[in-house]
């Protein structure tokens, strides 16, 4: 029977899993994400604990080299350059494809979950920190590299909010300002302890400016907000309507929503990575 490996590569945590070829996750296993010396050979652990797999997709954090395998500059301390492609494709003797965390959501939701049947779609993290995934046509989207529409510049208005962000490249871009690491420095507290009202208006104001300039600029059929902080309870809900003001009656229609496959997007994602892999559609 036929298996494929799965990591979500985080920068808290490395989910590792095992799919069936429905796409069903099997045996799981978290690790935390110290050091690449340490968590690298804990994943591998993992998988040679069980039936080798057929083929490993990686949905990493990033930023990510795509053609190399090497993270790049993240701001992850000790992982700048780490190769988290070559550990297992030697490690284990099989294929092993790449992505980002956010493509790799995508693609779990486009295949399993509340994108199924569409043919474009964008997925939005809202946690730590914000990543955009896109599929075109069931495909993730690649362009010089991968999409950072985390760090798209939004409006901000200081009068309203004079916080000045946290992003240490561009200050008030959209993670800057609407990021679980911005709202907890903003608001003295992180976002779980935060009570009603205007910490998730101007939240809500920010991530529908967000998905205003998804909708105009790739026209997806449905934006998928996730996250630590997208999962807030009511928190869509005035993201919806916060959207359809922005648009200001001009046909930006698409749907806003929650992710099918709650938190095994990422997971889900990798293992079809997985299964492109094995068919020769390798991307790491």
């Amino acid at each position: 029977m036929i298996t494929y490996g799965a990591v979500e590569a985080g920068g808290t945590k490395w989910v590792c899993a095992l799919a069936d070829t429905d796409g069903k996750i099997a045996a799981t296993e978290t690790i935390p994400t110290t050091t690449p010396e340490e968590t690298i050979p804990a994943a591998l652990a993992f998988f040679r604990r069980h039936p080798a797999p057929a083929a490993v997709g990686i949905a990493t954090f990033g930023p990510v080299d795509l053609v190399t395998g090497h993270l790049t500059a993240t701001p992850k301390p000790g992982w700048s350059g780490a190769d988290v492609v070559t550990p297992f494709r030697d490690g284990l003797g099989v294929p092993v494809a790449l992505d980002t965390d956010v493509n790799g959501a995508a693609i779990g939701e486009w295949r399993h979950g509340a994108g199924r049947g569409l043919h474009t779609l964008a997925y939005m993290t809202v946690g730590t920190g914000i990543g955009v995934g896109v599929i075109t046509h069931g495909r993730p989207l690649h362009g010089r590299t991968h999409p950072e529409a985390g760090h798209m510049r939004i409006p901000h208005d200081t009068a309203r909010d004079p916080f000045p962000g946290v992003c240490p490249f561009h200050g008030d871009c959209l993670e800057g300002l609407a990021s679980g690491t911005s709202m907890r420095q903003r608001w003295g507290r992180p976002a779980q302890e935060l009570g009603d009202g205007e910490p998730w208006e101007l939240e809500a104001e920010y991530l529908a400016l967000a998905v205003h300039n998804l909708a105009s600029i790739l026209s997806p059929q449905m934006v998928i907000i996730g996250g630590g902080v997208g999962g807030r309870p009511g928190l869509l809900d005035l993201v919806r309507a916060r959207a359809a003001e922005l648009a200001g009656g001009y046909a930006l229609d698409t749907v806003i929503t929650a992710p099918g496959l709650g938190n095994l997007s990422g997971v889900t994602g990798a293992a079809e990575l997985a299964r492109a892999a094995l068919n020769g559609n390798e991307n790491g």
